[in-house]
Formats: C-alpha cells, sequence, structure tokens
C-alpha cells in the first residue's frame, strides 16, 4: 500500500465525502425536510461525521487514534443508514432511493471494517511516535 500524506487522498474519504453530498442533495429535493429541522440537522450532521472522523483521526498521525476515528466513522454509518430508514417510513424519501443510499453506507462500512483489520495488524505507529522510538 503506498503512503498517503493527505486526508484527501483516501479513498474511504473520498467516497464518505461524496455520499454525504449525496444526503445533502437528497435533503434538498424533500419538500418534508424542510419543515423538520431537527431530523434535517441530525441527518446532516450523521453524514458529515462519516468524513470527518476519517479526517480528524488521519490528521492525529497516530495509528492507534486513526483506528478509534475509523471506528467512531464507521459508527456514524450505521447512524446515517438507520435515519435514511426513518426517512424511507415517514415518507420523505422514495424507498429505491434509500434503499441505494443505504447499500452504499454499508458498503463503506465494511470497506473501513476492512481498513481497520488492515492498521491493527501493522506494526508502523504513525508520524507521531517517529522521533521517540527508533523503527517506528
Amino acid at each position: 500500500m503506498s503512503t498517503i500524506y493527505r486526508f484527501e487522498d483516501l479513498p474511504l474519504w473520498q467516497q464518505s465525502r461524496s455520499l454525504c453530498n449525496r444526503i445533502f442533495r437528497m435533503i434538498e429535493q424533500s419538500p418534508l425536510f424542510k419543515s423538520d429541522f431537527k431530523f434535517r440537522d441530525q441527518l446532516r450532521a450523521s453524514a458529515g461525521s462519516v468524513m470527518d472522523n476519517i479526517a480528524e483521526g488521519f490528521e492525529r498521525s497516530s495509528r492507534l487514534e486513526f483506528v478509534n476515528f475509523l471506528g467512531i466513522a464507521k459508527g456514524s454509518t450505521g447512524e446515517v443508514r438507520s435515519q435514511v430508514y426513518r426517512a424511507m417510513d415517514n415518507k420523505y424519501i422514495d424507498h429505491i432511493d434509500g434503499i441505494a443510499i443505504i447499500d452504499e453506507y454499508e458498503k463503506l462500512a465494511k470497506e473501513m471494517a476492512g481498513f481497520i483489520s488492515y492498521l491493527n495488524k501493522s506494526t508502523v505507529k504513525g508520524q507521531k511516535f517517529k522521533d521517540r522510538y527508533p523503527g517506528s
């Protein structure tokens, strides 16, 4: 795996950004979201949380902290999926559109789980510890 120096270059972050934008567009297209401020804001926040936690964890420059933040981001994918189910149940969005988004977030969560597993097997501690411990 090649070294990535910016969170913007992480495929997981790119996918989560794309999905976040998709959620925002979906909200803008549904007139029912316009009057349900709390639900709309909650869905936007959880979609944004996925990409934000990937970025924050990466910027911590520590493998263990990155893994922790990836776990939080993965949890947020579940939160988004649950909220999309609520949006479908209450007819805020079309069932077919909702299932497509849920499937994409489920795929992203599986990719995160694989990346977390990879990082957990790595012996690299991260840039934060590079000068503290020889060989890190």
